[in-house]
């Protein structure tokens, strides 16, 4: 689908020439269309969501999904060039999502939704509220300069200054000093969200004791490409998305020195990116006069978007309910895709008043999806590098 080129640029420009903006609609239907978005940004849809679409059209469900502006298919504009950092915002985004739904002939969506998904389709609410049947906020985005704050916070309560055990081999894991807490940090992060704080705990410990070494690296080295730029094609690629990560959504923001800062990853991969300008959008503001069906999709165990913002959001959409998922961390569209299918399938319907009485029953709907399956190859992996000679500290440090 031919698209402009330089639409919505936030350098200013008027940039020339046009894209063909990559979309797939497996199967229309007779339902409301469910278009499912991504997070990142720089996560691509067509390739990685296949099999989330093979599900799908199991159920009946009539799922569209656009290829981001400046990724995977729709990363060159017509002449084979790459698009310019430049071109890639999120209001060009949007409006390609609106001429996506002209082109195949939908008049409303269900708009579904995952992480920095939530945030465009929420751009795409205020930019084109005629086209939103109902929406799914999964792991929802709320303000980019606010949200910060309450990550860093929630974080900190939980596995930096509580007396659970986590956070407690936390505090002598950073007092021993073996490895910086920005890598520690971002081990505690991964392992709590997808295998949880028994197998965090049981890492930490071995990791005191100069052990778990192989897991540990393993795990450090997670998601280095999704904000390194160097990604991986047709999968995720951020470097063109640069400026929406950083100039839109502040995700270069200097870190503030302490554990668990969410922005220790990002910061170093700012480069030459636009500086954080400040919320392109007022959610805040913008979310009260959303007049349509809202689900808010929360995992228990989410330190990227965690609760407190999925209740905010709750509080400010008037006609909304929180669905919280037990056991499940950040995203349900990446690793409980059925989970994240059910509820679109019920909103889609008209149920939503049902959902947060129908959520211990979708929680425990087998795992699919290839990021659902992290937390038992962590387990499964940490376990094996235990039984295994070698993979210890040369020094082993002891604990206090």
């Amino acid at each position: 689908m031919r698209r402009p080129r330089g639409t919505g640029r936030v350098d200013g420009g008027i940039g020339g020439g046009e894209l063909d903006v990559g979309y797939v609609r497996p199967r229309p239907g007779d339902g409301t269309p469910i278009v499912l978005v991504p997070g990142g940004p720089g996560l691509c849809s067509v390739l990685p969501y296949r099999g989330l679409r093979r599900r799908a059209a199991r159920r009946g469900l009539d799922v569209i999904m656009m290829e981001h502006r400046g990724v995977g298919l729709s990363r060159r504009d017509t002449t084979g060039a790459d698009l310019a950092v430049g071109d890639v915002t999120v209001a060009a985004a949007a409006d390609d999502l609106a001429a996506v739904l002209d082109a195949v002939g939908v008049d409303r969506a269900v708009l579904y939704g995952t992480s920095y998904g939530t945030h465009l389709v929420e751009v795409f609410g205020t930019r084109h509220p005629d086209r939103v049947a109902a929406m799914v906020l999964d792991s929802p985005m709320l303000s980019a300069a606010g949200d910060v704050a309450v990550v860093r916070e929630h974080r900190r309560a939980l596995l930096h200054r509580s007396t659970g055990r986590a956070a407690v081999l936390f505090r002598e894991l950073l007092d021993a000093d073996p490895v910086s807490a920005t890598e520690a940090g971002h081990v505690v992060q991964v392992v709590y969200e997808f295998a949880g704080p028994q197998v965090l705990e049981r890492l930490l410990t071995a990791r005191l004791d100069g052990r778990g070494l192989r897991t540990w690296r393993q795990v450090a080295a997670l998601g280095a490409g999704e904000v390194s730029g160097s990604g991986r094609r047709f999968v995720v690629e951020p470097d063109l998305v640069a400026g929406i990560m950083h100039g839109e959504l502040g995700y270069g923001d200097a870190p503030d020195g302490l554990p668990l800062d969410p922005q220790a990853m990002f910061a170093p991969h700012a480069g030459s990116a636009p500086p954080f300008a400040g919320d392109t959008v007022d959610m805040v503001a913008a979310l009260p006069r959303f007049t349509w069906p809202t689900a808010v999709v929360s995992g228990d165990r989410d330190l990227r978007t965690p609760r407190p913002i999925a209740e905010r959001v709750v509080d400010l959409v008037p006609d909304s309910v929180l669905v919280p998922l037990p056991d499940l961390g950040h995203s349900a569209l990446d690793t409980h895709q059925l989970a994240a299918l059910n509820v679109a399938h019920v909103v889609a319907r008209g149920g939503l008043a049902q959902l947060p009485g129908l959520a211990p029953r979708i929680a425990d709907l087998p795992r699919k999806g290839a990021s659902g399956v992290l937390g038992r190859l962590i387990a499964g992996g940490l376990a094996l590098d235990l039984a295994l000679p070698g993979g210890r500290d040369a020094q082993p440090r002891s604990r206090a």
